[in-house]
């Protein structure tokens, strides 16, 4: 038996898992097969894509802004000034926040401050008179100004004991790729005043 012959027989008995070439096909086979191709593309292109689940989009949480504090009207102000003042006079040992070219000193009575300067046009013994105060209080009371108090509810003076310097120092100041250097000396000098008075006046009406 030759070998075209079994070739033959294998293909007849073995099962036909593929289609032949369209052009072996007949021409039935072949608008049969379009019209299914057809049909699947088309479903293929009906058919809805699962779209992604929608994630609502967060809010921006609002930033608290920082407000100024709004001083209340001047008639509740008076009122309130009226009531709680005598209360504030009534305590002992107030204080004061006391402003000296623009730096705030917390003080009472008999304390004494250090000026990080010399303050010009100053002698031991001069009683100077501290006006321009922001906080006035005692151990249970406030009172705050907008942004000073009035200088008629408060009386506070402050003696100048003198003035005192610091050591001397010396600091060598060179130069890269030069050989000079420089001596510098300085001593800073300080006023020393001590608070002498500090009392609370009646508001007048």
């Amino acid at each position: 038996m030759s070998r075209s012959l079994m070739r033959s027989i294998m293909e007849l008995r073995a099962p036909l898992t593929r289609l032949p070439p369209t052009f072996l096909l007949p021409s039935r086979a072949l608008s049969t097969t379009s019209s299914l191709m057809q049909e699947a593309t088309t479903a293929t292109i009906s058919s809805p894509t699962p779209s992604p689940p929608s994630i609502p989009a967060a809010k921006p949480h609002p930033k608290p802004g920082k407000t100024a504090p709004t001083a209340p009207p001047a008639a509740e102000a008076k009122e309130s000034l009226s009531q709680l003042f005598p209360l504030l006079r009534a305590q002992g040992r107030h204080y004061i926040t006391a402003h000296l070219h623009g730096r705030p000193y917390l003080v009472t009575e008999g304390d004494q401050v250090r000026l990080p300067f010399k303050m010009p046009g100053v002698l031991p013994g001069d009683v100077l008179r501290l006006d321009r105060a922001s906080v006035l209080g005692s151990r249970d009371y406030t009172l705050k100004g907008t942004p000073w108090i009035d200088t008629s509810l408060f009386e506070c003076r402050a003696t100048v004991l003198g003035t005192e310097s610091e050591p001397m120092r010396i600091k060598i100041k060179t130069k890269r790729r030069n050989r000079r250097s420089q001596r510098v000396t300085s001593k800073h000098k300080y006023t020393i005043l001590r608070i002498s008075e500090l009392k609370l006046l009646e508001p007048s009406v």
